[in-house]
């Protein structure tokens, strides 16, 4: 099974991850990969101004998060047609909705979807868990990260106001629509190990 954990930048994802894994036995993977994959390495330079303007390009930055994936391709199907949950800090619908935001556009999720759930192939998840956390108290959190750890410079995406508020609304409206898989919306305001039953719950 897939669990994909969705929120804007500071929402809570790792909080929550965190305390799902400690109620069940579950494997972790995060994106970006910046770790391991290229793909995700170079959109992470254009989002520090290091691609010339390549973080311009919205179709562009969308294709390598979407490449990054791609290259987990036979661990997400693994996890995909397995009993054990898969946790995934992000995956397709954190890019549609960053692209949406973006672009402006509602219509550019749909290009997201046939790129990586068609063309690439990749699984969709069991259930998408989206943190409706409160943008305010979202940017506070990411800021507060960035001062207390000189690694955690926040990018272009993450300092952007506006793309955070933009970003929170485009969630919600693919929470609304059930996005290709069923989603759970959790108010952050709960307690987590409360959240993480709830969800562990609702994959039955």
């Amino acid at each position: 099974m897939i669990v994909a954990i969705e929120g804007i930048d500071g929402a809570g994802k790792n909080t929550l991850v965190r305390a799902l894994r400690e109620q069940v036995d579950a494997e972790y993977l995060a994106f970006p990969r910046y770790e391991e994959s290229i793909h995700a390495q170079l959109a992470q330079q254009a989002l520090y101004g290091r691609m010339g303007d390549l973080s311009d390009s919205i179709y562009g930055m969308a294709t390598l998060f979407a490449l990054d994936r791609l290259g987990a391709k036979e661990q997400l199907h693994k996890a995909a047609a397995s009993s054990k949950i898969l946790l995934l800090d992000r995956y397709v619908a954190s890019n549609a909705a960053y692209s949406v935001a973006r672009a402006q556009d509602p219509n550019i999720a749909q290009w997201v979807a046939g790129l990586e759930f068609e063309q690439f192939g990749l699984p969709k998840p069991t259930l998408q868990v989206l943190l409706g956390t409160d943008v305010a108290l979202a940017a506070k959190r990411a800021a507060s990260r960035e001062a207390e750890d000189a690694s955690r410079v926040r990018d272009q995406y993450e300092s952007d106001a506006g793309l955070q508020l933009r970003t929170a609304h485009a969630y919600a409206n693919l929470a609304q629509q059930q996005w290709y898989s069923p989603w759970m919306v959790v108010d952050p305001a709960q307690q987590t190990s409360a959240v993480a039953t709830a969800v562990l719950q609702a994959l039955g």
